[in-house]
């Protein structure tokens, strides 16, 4: 049993990089990859947006709801 333990990390090593490999030599699924990847970004790129233009409006409605007033100017 101890065998088969210690020559876990090695077999996950060789597992990962026949992985790799077969990636590498099948092009169709790297470029799926890819598309997975720059969907993922533009879809955190969006999200950033979006939020940066509702923080302000949102801040607004909520010191309405309070009724504090902040001044926006130093």
């Amino acid at each position: 049993m101890t065998e088969r333990i210690l020559a876990f990390p090695l077999n996950a090593y060789i597992a990962f990089t026949g992985f790799l490999r077969s990636i590498k030599e099948d092009e169709r699924a790297l470029s799926g990859v890819v598309v997975a990847v720059l969907l993922i970004l533009v879809a955190i790129l969006a999200i950033l947006l979006i939020w940066s233009s509702l923080r302000v409006w949102i801040k607004d409605v909520w010191d309405r709801i309070t009724g504090e007033t902040v001044s926006l100017q130093p």
